[in-house]
C-alpha cells in the first residue's frame, strides 16, 4: 500500500512537471506517462492490466468521456458551425486513407483477407481524443483548426467502432452490407447529440436549484455520466452524447431572446467559471493516470511486426498532408495545417478495438491485435515528436512546402 500511495503522488506531481515542460519545449506531456506505463508494464512487469480488472476499463471510458465532457463546455456553437465543413472532411478523408494504407499493408505483408485488412483500417482510421483534445487546447492554434481537429477525434470514434462490429458481424453473416453500415452510423451519431442535447436542456432547467445544495459541483458530472450510459443503453455512442451535453450545457446562456420570450418559465442555468476550473484539474490529474494505463496496454510482438506497425504508422502520417490540405480552406495558415498534419495519435479505442478480430474468430485476428498496440505506441510518439519538431526550421519548412498555397 505505501507504495502505491507514493506511487499515485509521483504521478500527480510528474502530471505538473510535464505540463511544464510541454510549455517550454513543445514536448507533449502525453509521452512520459505512456512511456512509465511500459516500464512498469511490460518491461519491468511490476504492473499488468489484469491487475485492475474490469475497474480498469470504466476508469478509461469515463476519462474519455469527462475529456469529451469539459472539451464540450468551452466549445461555442459559432466555432462549431464555421468548423464543422473541415471537420467532416478531414474525418472522412482521413478514415478513407487510413483504410486504404491498412488494407494494402495488411493483405501484402500480414496475408490478411480483404475483410480482415478492412478491419485493421478501420480501427486505425480514427485519432484519439485523449491524446488530441487536450492538445490543441495548449497549442497556439486558430480557433476553427483547433474545433475541427476536436470534433474529428470525437467523431472518428463513431465510425471506427461502427464500421469495426460491422465488419466483425460478417463472422457469422454471409455478406457485408455496406447501406445498413452507413445508416446505423447516422443513427448512432444523430440520436446521441439528441439524447445529449435533451440531457444538457434538462439539467439546465435545475441547475439552478443544485446549485443552492452543499457540495453540489459534483453532481454535473454524475448527469453527465447518467446521459452516457442512457446512451449506450440505448444503442447509440455515449460519448457522442457526453459531447453533445456539454456544448448544449455551455451554450446555454446564448439561446436567442425570441425563445426565452416564448417559454419564460424556462430559466436555464449554466456552470460557473469555478466548476469549470475545477473539472478542467479533474481532467488534467485523471489524464495522467489514463496514459499510464495505455501504456501498460501494450503487448510485445515479434519484430517483424512491429516493422509493420512502423511502416503503417509513417504510411498514415504522410498521408496525412494530402487529406490534410484538402480538408481546410485556402485561409488556414501553414502553421496550422503543419499541425493538423502531426496530429494522428491513435489511443485507447484503437486498442480495445484490436480484440475484436481476434474474439470474432478471424484467422489472422491476433497479428491485427499486436500491429494495432504496436501503432498506437508509435503514433503517440511520432505524434509528440513532430510537434516538438515543428518548433524547428527545417521540418516547419518542409511542412510549409507541403502546404503551400495556404496562409503564411
Amino acid at each position: 500500500m505505501p507504495v502505491v500511495l507514493l506511487a499515485i503522488g509521483l504521478l500527480v506531481f510528474g502530471a505538473h512537471l510535464f505540463k511544464a515542460v510541454f510549455k517550454r519545449t513543445r514536448v507533449p506531456d502525453v509521452l512520459p506517462f505512456v512511456l512509465i506505463g511500459l516500464l512498469v508494464g511490460p518491461g519491468l512487469g511490476w504492473v499488468t492490466p489484469d491487475h485492475f480488472g474490469s475497474v480498469g476499463g470504466v476508469f478509461a471510458s469515463i476519462v474519455l468521456v469527462v475529456i469529451l465532457f469539459e472539451g464540450g463546455l468551452n466549445l461555442k456553437i459559432r466555432d462549431l458551425s464555421d468548423s464543422l465543413g473541415e471537420s467532416a472532411r478531414l474525418t472522412v478523408l482521413s478514415f478513407a486513407a487510413s483504410l486504404l494504407l491498412s488494407v494494402w499493408l495488411g493483405r501484402t505483408f500480414l496475408g490478411l483477407s480483404w475483410i480482415e485488412g478492412l478491419m485493421l483500417g478501420s480501427i486505425l482510421g480514427g485519432t484519439s481524443s485523449a491524446v488530441v483534445i487536450p492538445m490543441v487546447k495548449s497549442l497556439p492554434l486558430a480557433e476553427k483548426t483547433r474545433t475541427a481537429l476536436f470534433l474529428e477525434s470525437s467523431l472518428s470514434d463513431v465510425l471506427c467502432i461502427v464500421v469495426t462490429l460491422a465488419l466483425a458481424a460478417t463472422a457469422t453473416q454471409a455478406e457485408l452490407e455496406p447501406g445498413k453500415m452507413l445508416g446505423r452510423i447516422a443513427a448512432t451519431f444523430l440520436l446521441a447529440v439528441a439524447v445529449g442535447a435533451a440531457g444538457g436542456l434538462a439539467w439546465s432547467a435545475i441547475l439552478g436549484r443544485v446549485h443552492d445544495l452543499d457540495n453540489s459541483t459534483s453532481t454535473t458530472p454524475a448527469f453527465m455520466l447518467v446521459v452516457y450510459g442512457t446512451a449506450e443503453l440505448l444503442g447509440y455512442s455515449g460519448a457522442i452524447a457526453a459531447l453533445a451535453f456539454g456544448v448544449t450545457l455551455g451554450n446555454i446562456s446564448d439561446l436567442p431572446e425570441s425563445l426565452r420570450r416564448r417559454f419564460a418559465s424556462f430559466r436555464p442555468a449554466t456552470v460557473s467559471g469555478l466548476e469549470k476550473r475545477i473539472y478542467a484539474e479533474i481532467v488534467f490529474l485523471a489524464k495522467a493516470f489514463f496514459f499510464v494505463y495505455i501504456g501498460l496496454q501494450m503487448k510485445s510482438s515479434e519484430p517483424w511486426l512491429w516493422a509493420v506497425a512502423l511502416g503503417a504508422t509513417v504510411l498514415i502520417y504522410a498521408a496525412r498532408i494530402p487529406v490534410v490540405r484538402l480538408s481546410f480552406d485556402a485561409k488556414t495558415t501553414r502553421d496550422d495545417a503543419a499541425v493538423a498534419a502531426a496530429l494522428a495519435p491513435k489511443g485507447l479505442a484503437a486498442a480495445v478495438l484490436a480484440t475484436v478480430p481476434l474474439h470474432a474468430g478471424f484467422p489472422h485476428g491476433g497479428e491485427i491485435e499486436s500491429v494495432v498496440h504496436a501503432v498506437v505506441l508509435c503514433s503517440i510518439v511520432l505524434t509528440s515528436a513532430l510537434v516538438f519538431l515543428l518548433r524547428s526550421g527545417g521540418v516547419r519548412a518542409a511542412y510549409g512546402a507541403c502546404f503551400r498555397g495556404l496562409a503564411d
